[in-house]
C-alpha cells in the first residue's frame, strides 16, 4: 500500500477522516468528531522508555486547529486535559467555543497524552459492565481493574509487565515538548484543566524557557495526594451545600429536616433497593452502600446548578425514592470508564499520589472517610509504579505570567490548592477565586473573555492586570424545586 494510503487508513481507523495533503511538518488535513471544520492532524514517534531510545516506540497523536488570521501569532495554545486519563482531542469540540477568540490569531493544539485517546491508549473496557448492580460493586470493580492491568501489559505499546511504569506526567511532558519542537514553536501558551494543571506545572518546571503564558483552571498540584484530598475537599463542599440550603429561607422551609434525613439515610446503609437504571429505564435490584451514596452526592457538587438538586434528592431518598440520587450519580464506574483511560489514570495516581498517602496532612471527611484511599491502595499494590523525579513535588517560581482559577464550591480542586501554588509561583502568578463556582471556570460567563485577554495581552504587566471581577459576584443557584403535577395529572 503506498505511503499516503497507509496514512489515510491509519487516520480512518482512529476515527479521523483525512481531507488534505500532508504538510512539510507532517500535518495532514482531517476532520475530527465535535469540530465542524477541517483541522490538521499529526503524530510523533516517541520511545516508551525515554532511557531506551531504541526500544518500544509509541505514537503521540495531536490535532491543530489552525488560526483563522493569515498573519497568525507565533505562540500556539496547548490544551492539557483532565483526569488523569482524559483525551485532549476528545474534548476539543467542547473547548473550542471557549477558546474561539484565541483561535483568531493562534493555533490551538490538542495533544492526547500518552495512555489516552489515540496515543497508545490504556483503556479499560472491562470497566463497562452490566447490570447496574455490578457497576457499583467495589469488589467487582477491583476484579475488573485486575483483568484490565493484565490485558494492558500484553499490548504492544506497553511491552510487558513493566511498561505501565512509563505513563507518568513527567514523561508525558517530554512528549509534549517534542510536539512543540515538531511544530516549530519557540514558546507556547499552556491551558490546563484539573489534572491538566499538574501537567502544565510539570512542563513549566522542566521547560521554563518554552512557556509564554499559563492558565491553570482548577489547580491540582503534584503534592495534592488525590485519595486524601478527595475526602477532605468533598466533605467541605458537601457541608457548604447543606449550609447554603439552611441559610436560604425558601430552601430551609422546603427541606426542614435535610441534615436529619441525610444522617438517617447514611445510618440505614447498606440496604437492598429497587431502582430504575437511568440509562435503560429498567427496574433493577441494587445493594445501596455508603460508598455509592457518597459518590452520588459528590458528583453534582462539581456544578452548583446540579448541586442545587441535592436537597430534593436527599429528602426523596430518605423517604424511599432513590431515582433522583441514582440519576445524579456521576461516579458510576461504567460512565467513568468511558470518559477516562483508567489504565493511564492508575499509572499516574499510583506513581505520583499514593507514595504520599501515609504522610498526607488532609484528614478524612466525617462522612466521606478514607474509603477511596483504601480502594486505591488495593489497586496500586499490584500496579507497576513509575519513577518520580525528586523535585517533582516542588513548584519553582515562574518565569511566565500564570492565571490560576479556583471555584469556591469545587469539591475536587478548591481554592486552598490554588493559593498554595500561587504563593510558590511568585509575583507573576494571579489567583482568581469565584466563591460560588464549582469545578472548571473557563466556560463560566465572562471568564472565557478573561482568559482571552490574559493570553492575548502584549506584555506581562497587561496580562496580570486583567480585570476578572466580572465573575466574582456570581450567586449560588437557588435550590431546585420540582414542579407540582398539573391539575388532573394521573401522576
Amino acid at each position: 500500500m503506498p505511503y499516503r494510503r497507509c496514512v489515510a487508513a491509519a487516520l480512518l481507523a482512529l476515527g479521523i477522516v483525512g481531507a488534505g495533503l500532508s504538510r512539510a511538518d507532517g500535518l495532514v488535513g482531517c476532520r475530527v468528531s465535535g469540530l465542524p471544520h477541517e483541522v490538521e492532524c499529526g503524530s510523533i514517534s516517541r520511545p516508551l522508555d525515554p532511557a531506551n531510545a531504541g526500544g518500544v516506540q509509541i505514537r503521540i497523536h495531536y490535532v491543530v486547529v489552525p488560526a483563522l488570521a493569515r498573519r497568525k501569532l507565533a505562540d500556539p495554545v496547548f490544551l492539557l486535559a483532565g483526569g488523569p486519563g482524559q483525551s485532549a482531542i476528545g474534548v476539543a469540540g467542547a473547548m473550542m467555543p471557549i477558546l474561539g477568540r484565541l483561535n483568531q490569531r493562534r493555533d490551538i493544539v490538542f495533544v492526547d497524552q500518552r495512555g489516552t485517546g489515540r496515543s497508545a491508549p490504556l483503556q479499560c473496557d472491562e470497566m463497562r459492565r452490566e447490570p447496574l448492580s455490578d457497576e457499583t460493586d467495589p469488589e467487582l470493580q477491583i476484579a475488573a481493574l485486575t483483568r484490565c492491568r493484565i490485558a494492558l501489559e500484553k499490548l504492544p505499546h506497553v511491552g510487558g509487565s513493566s511498561g505501565l511504569r512509563f505513563y507518568t506526567t513527567t514523561i508525558a511532558m517530554q512528549d509534549l515538548d517534542a510536539v512543540r519542537r515538531q511544530l516549530g514553536a519557540t514558546r507556547i501558551d499552556l491551558i490546563g484543566a484539573s489534572y491538566g494543571t499538574r501537567a502544565a506545572l510539570e512542563y513549566m518546571r522542566r521547560y521554563p524557557q518554552s512557556v509564554r503564558r499559563v492558565v491553570l483552571d482548577g489547580v491540582a498540584p503534584a503534592d495534592m495526594v488525590l485519595p486524601a484530598s478527595y475526602s477532605t475537599d468533598a466533605q467541605a463542599a458537601f457541608d457548604a451545600a447543606l449550609a447554603a440550603c439552611e441559610g436560604a429561607p425558601a430552601c430551609a422551609a422546603a427541606h426542614p429536616s435535610l441534615r436529619a434525613n441525610w444522617r438517617a439515610l447514611l445510618a440505614s446503609l447498606p440496604k437492598s433497593i429497587s431502582v430504575a437504571d437511568p440509562r435503560t429505564g429498567r427496574i433493577e435490584p441494587l445493594r445501596l452502600t455508603r460508598e455509592m451514596l457518597l459518590g452520588a452526592v459528590r458528583g453534582p457538587l462539581y456544578l452548583p446548578a446540579l448541586a442545587s438538586t441535592l436537597p430534593t434528592a436527599i429528602d426523596a431518598a430518605a423517604a424511599g425514592r432513590y431515582e433522583g440520587l441514582v440519576g445524579l450519580d456521576s461516579l458510576l464506574s461504567s460512565r467513568k470508564g468511558t470518559q477516562l483511560a483508567m489504565g493511564m489514570h492508575f499509572s499516574v495516581v499510583c506513581a505520583e499520589d499514593m507514595p504520599g498517602l501515609a504522610a498526607a496532612k488532609d484528614r478524612p471527611g466525617a462522612d466521606f472517610g478514607d474509603d477511596l484511599g483504601r480502594l486505591y491502595a488495593r489497586i496500586c499494590a499490584d500496579w507497576p509504579r513509575g519513577d518520580v523525579p525528586s523535585d517533582f513535588y516542588v513548584v519553582p517560581p515562574s518565569r511566565a505570567p500564570v492565571l490560576l482559577l479556583s471555584g469556591g464550591a469545587d469539591p475536587a480542586t478548591p481554592p486552598r490548592h490554588g493559593a498554595r501554588v500561587a504563593a510558590a509561583l511568585g509575583p507573576l502568578a494571579r489567583h482568581v477565586v469565584v466563591p460560588n463556582a464549582g469545578h472548571g471556570l473557563m466556560g463560566l460567563g465572562c471568564m472565557r473573555d478573561v482568559v482571552f485577554r490574559f493570553v492575548d495581552a502584549p506584555d506581562d504587566a497587561g496580562a496580570l492586570a486583567v480585570d476578572a471581577s466580572c465573575a466574582t459576584q456570581i450567586p449560588r443557584p437557588p435550590a431546585f424545586r420540582p414542579e407540582a403535577p398539573a391539575s388532573g395529572s394521573s401522576r
